[in-house]
């Protein structure tokens, strides 16, 4: 005879337990077990199901090699969009898209549905949190309103799939959001791991068997992660993040994981009245609004996937009364910031310890890779000695812990990047000197060649004004 046993489920991590306990010993959170029931003993069958198990069927295996097709693939109409997924939706395919409150998902996606639909597919949206007149709304303040998208407020998975099986098949279908799903064969409450789990797996096989493209939005936990069970992430074939600072206009949409195209490419866009706009050349609006002429601001010549970008760094470096000085950093690596500090004061002589330090990225962009630690000890040299840098230069080089300037890649882009937008001077690696470019180059081969070019350009600021003020 079956019997019910309870077991206690992680709703961060979604490690299972048979006892309930205050912190999960999975993940360290405290407050996320939820109580949730399955059948087990002699005689009981898989929780959830409603018929015993089937014996298996044989299937036919296909040898490693044979002639490979690439997946085609369907436009979204945004090219920012296509340019994060790789080109386009694949037949099938499940995307799973993150993002704080607010910041434009629903805007975004249902962007991507109208543009579909006035091309002549089939686009349908199921919003899980909104009342079909609250997404009619938004889509007639962004002018979308003669689009033939099919909207629909629901929550039960099986009726979902039941309704976009009839008919034609939609090409592409967003669930907005997979947290408020449930499933009758999964017996917990909606936006429990266990329902969440068993609704994108509804969802997906749905998509691999109909060739439809399904979007989930989820939301994520204070830390920026995607909630819910970890593996919904593996179980999708993409997982895009979609950022950016609510103070800021510009949005940045990020691949984590991609099976059919990079996971190194971004799309930028813009918040305005009328939705998301496409921004075409982000370096440009990013530099729009610099201060020319002040201390403690560099521009940083980046890379995100194959698409050079430029943006300001700005540093303060001011004396503090505390004993311990603060470190803030917006847009950078906490950890990168403490590197190159330790760099400056251990091989280059700049004494911090008595500073506080503050570090911004213009823009709201987050910055990942190592390059910008050139930029970033410019802009804080700078900032300490009130030494301005030239506005026509652009930085960019790793620096090691010994204090030197490594290389890094596609030096080229990022200083043809830089000749487009009017710079005429670039400070990069030795390394870096043999790639064409009209520009100016000043190799930096170790960080404290940089500095005492810096503290110089000081001096010589400090003695101009002396002599300005005595001459007054």
């Amino acid at each position: 005879m079956s019997r019910r046993t309870l077991s206690f489920i992680c709703q961060n991590c979604g490690a299972a337990f048979g006892r309930w306990q205050g912190k999960c010993d999975a993940c360290g959170e405290w407050n996320t077990m939820v109580e949730e029931g399955a059948a087990s003993g002699i005689g009981a069958r898989p929780a959830g199901l409603g018929k015993p198990p089937r014996k298996g069927r044989l299937f036919a295996l296909e040898p490693l090699a044979g002639e490979a097709h690439e997946a085609p693939r369907l436009p979204s109409g945004l090219s920012e969009l296509d340019r994060v997924t790789g080109g386009g939706f694949v037949r099938g395919s499940v995307l799973l898209v993150g993002g704080d409150p607010g910041i434009g998902k629903s805007t975004l996606l249902i962007q991507a549905t109208a543009a579909l639909a006035r091309a002549g597919h089939r686009a349908v949206y199921i919003s899980g949190e909104e009342a079909v007149a609250q997404v009619r709304l938004r889509a007639e303040r962004l002018g979308l309103g003669d689009a033939a998208v099919e909207l629909a407020a629901e929550t039960a998975v099986e009726d979902i799939i039941a309704t976009l099986s009839e008919g034609k098949t939609p090409r592409l279908v967003v669930i907005d959001s997979i947290q408020t799903m449930w499933t009758d064969s999964i017996e917990s409450a909606p936006g429990t791991v266990t329902q969440v789990r068993g609704s994108a797996q509804a969802l997906i096989r749905f998509a691999k068997r109909s060739g439809a493209a399904v979007i989930l939005v989820g939301h994520v936990t204070k830390d920026g992660q995607i909630a819910g069970p970890r593996v919904v992430e593996h179980m999708v074939d993409a997982v895009l993040s979609f950022e950016g600072e609510g103070s800021h206009q510009f949005r940045i949409l990020r691949a984590v994981k991609n099976r059919f195209g990079p996971t190194d490419e971004i799309g930028v866009f813009e918040m305005t009245g009328l939705g998301l706009r496409e921004v075409a050349n982000p370096s440009e609006l990013f530099l729009s609004e610099r201060d020319l002429g002040s201390a403690g601001t560099a521009v940083f010549a980046g890379i995100e996937g194959t698409r050079p970008l430029l943006v300001e760094i700005q540093a303060l470096v001011a004396p503090t009364s505390l004993g311990t000085p603060r470190r803030a950093v917006v847009g950078w690596d906490q950890s990168r910031l403490s590197m190159v500090l330790a760099v400056l004061e251990a091989h280059c002589g700049v004494k911090l310890g008595g500073h506080d330090v503050y570090l911004n990225v213009a823009g709201g962009l987050r910055i990942v890779e190592p390059a910008a630690d050139l930029a970033a000890a410019a802009a804080l040299v700078s900032s300490l000695t009130n030494a301005p840098l030239p506005a026509d230069a652009v930085y960019f080089g790793e620096v090691s812990l010994s204090g030197a300037v490594r290389p890094v890649a596609q030096a080229a882009a990022r200083l043809k990047e830089a000749q487009k937008l009017g710079f005429t001077r670039a400070v990069v690696p030795e390394a870096a000197r043999s790639e064409a470019s009209a520009l100016s180059l000043s190799t930096v081969g170790a960080l404290v060649n940089l500095v005492s070019e810096i503290a110089s350009r000081g001096d010589k600021s400090r003695r101009v004004e002396r002599d300005r003020a005595a001459d007054d």
